[in-house]
């Protein structure tokens, strides 16, 4: 039943991508791609239980753990469901977690519990709490701010942070990107991304907001960064 289902809607889609046009046959495929991609990716989260499969896979929680210290404060800035607020509290970090979504932070409380570990419900653009923290993380948060270097500098000047640790999705991930951008399709991996950061881009915005970069990754399409304050 699966194969027939999927031959009968290859089919159309085989012969307009074939003999469609060039330009018109790469834009509905090019739109066609995007939708199944966040299909997946929706899917792929159901099929794990809510948590998206990436966690595991890329293992990319390590390249923030593995830099964290027994009672070091960190202030995650859109921590989601909590995974990898509780993963950095596992390490024996001081964590505090600021999400703006009710629904994740729900989950969050609901999900993980330890006594360095506490979530707080609200905008990270104006509810920050007013305290010292070590460290700041932002993974595959910073894209989905459109002022971000006047953010990062609030932030710093605010609670003072030794250091930030980002991972931030790549332009340059696939050729397909900028042509699909050249083709007039939307190509960023998230319709409420402001940005998606080629080397350039991201060390030259780091450097706007009193940043320095002291470690830089490029894994899975996406930057993984440790950056410390120029002054």
């Amino acid at each position: 039943m699966q194969k027939l289902i999927f031959y009968i809607s290859y089919l159309p889609i085989k012969l307009y991508g074939t003999y469609a046009k060039p330009r018109k046959s790469l834009v509905f495929l090019f739109t066609l791609q995007k939708r199944i991609t966040t299909l997946i990716s929706d899917r792929a989260s159901d099929y794990e239980g809510g948590v998206h499969p990436k966690h595991r896979l890329m293992g990319y929680h390590q390249f923030f753990t593995n830099r964290l210290k027994s009672e070091e404060k960190v202030l995650e800035i859109g921590s989601g469901i909590g995974y990898l607020a509780y993963d950095m509290a596992e390490k024996g970090a001081l964590v505090t977690g600021i999400e703006l979504s009710k629904e994740n932070f729900d989950k969050a409380c609901r999900l993980y519990k330890k006594p360095n570990l506490k979530f707080i419900q609200g905008n990270a653009l104006k509810d920050l709490p007013r305290e010292k923290y070590d460290t700041v993380v932002m993974s595959n948060v910073l894209e989905h701010l459109e002022h971000r270097v006047e953010f990062i500098k609030e932030v710093q000047l605010n609670i003072n942070p030794a250091r930030w640790l980002f991972r931030v999705p790549c332009f340059d991930r696939d050729w397909q990107v900028p042509f699909a951008q050249e083709l007039g399709i939307d190509s960023r991996l998230d319709e409420t991304h402001f940005v998606e950061y080629t080397d350039e881009t991201f060390r030259k915005e780091m450097s706007d907001a009193g940043l320095n970069i002291v470690h830089l990754d490029k894994r899975w399409g996406e930057i993984w960064a440790e950056a410390i304050p120029t002054n």
